[in-house]
């Protein structure tokens, strides 16, 4: 107990110490680390890996009090641990990290960006209803589809695995690419710039275990494709005609053309709309990625 009390009182002087030192630039410090903390947790709190997290800061806890109380043991375990363990974090998160400091460039061109999404309004809203007429009819002739919107990630290496077509946003266009025969139709079709810019592009499929076994390839496609980048992604299923969107490593079901038309709308034009990404009012939750 001693040598606990020292140690205590060591801490209490050394912070009275500093807090005697305490400036304008270590308040600028603290804060720019503690929106920075904020900002990770909340992005680790809605994704698989933040359970990840939470064991490695009880790892951490561990290798305290080890240091803390003196126990030699467990102190040489978790320190070669924590060795090898910088390395296997860095693998295990990696999708993790690429998808934070994605979305940490898209943060900082938010705002310039919104100028032209708002300039451009009039050809985003024709675009978005020609994909909700096209969803509503393949829904109906239960034509499976795969549609992703590129937003501020760049999908050039999506769009390299499938074929460029660089064409307005017309319904009869994309039914076509989608029929059943078609040779490009089990691809994902990629918008660009308000165009169909490619089709026939592979995905990658969400390796969550959480999702439910009913989801096809075409559904874990979607969410995977959310999971790593910011594109919105819709889905029409083969089997029931289920309009679904993914977002965010979400995938939301049972739109309808009025449904999927606000919530693109949301989600493309209105400048607030980067403030409710993946928190939509319509559509029910099918399968979450957390």
């Amino acid at each position: 107990m001693e040598g606990l009390q020292q140690t205590v009182n060591s801490f209490l002087d050394s912070f009275s110490i500093q807090l005697q030192e305490f400036g304008p630039k270590d308040a600028i410090d603290i804060l720019i680390v503690a929106v920075l903390f904020y900002y990770i947790i909340r992005f680790f709190s809605d994704r698989r890996a933040g359970r990840l997290a939470v064991g490695v800061i009880v790892l951490l806890l561990v290798e305290g009090a080890a240091v803390l109380f003196n126990l030699v043991a467990l102190k040489f375990i978790m320190e070669h641990v924590f060795q090898v363990g910088v390395l296997a974090l860095i693998i295990i998160f990696q999708p993790e990290m690429r998808s934070l400091l994605e979305s940490m460039g898209g943060d900082s061109l938010r705002s310039l960006k919104s100028i032209r999404r708002d300039s451009n309004s009039a050809a985003a809203e024709k675009m978005i209803g020609a994909l909700c007429q096209t969803a509503s009819d393949l829904s109906l002739k239960k034509t499976g589809a795969l549609i992703v919107i590129e937003r501020d990630s760049k999908l050039g290496d999506i769009i390299a695995s499938g074929t460029v077509i660089n064409a307005d946003v017309e319904p009869y266009l994309l039914e076509n690419i989608f029929f059943n025969k078609a040779p490009l139709h089990d691809g994902a079709v990629i918008i660009r710039d308000g165009r169909i810019w490619a089709a026939g592009c592979l995905l990658p499929l969400s390796q969550n275990h959480d999702i439910i076994k009913d989801l096809g390839t075409r559904h874990r496609a979607a969410i995977g494709m959310s999971e790593n980048t910011d594109a919105v992604v819709i889905v029409v299923s083969e089997e029931t005609g289920n309009i679904s969107l993914a977002l965010g490593g979400r995938l939301k079901r049972e739109y309808d053309y009025a449904s999927l038309k606000s919530e693109l709308m949301t989600l493309l034009v209105e400048p607030s709309a980067k403030k409710k990404s993946g928190k939509t009012s319509s559509g029910n939750d099918y399968a979450e990625n957390s």
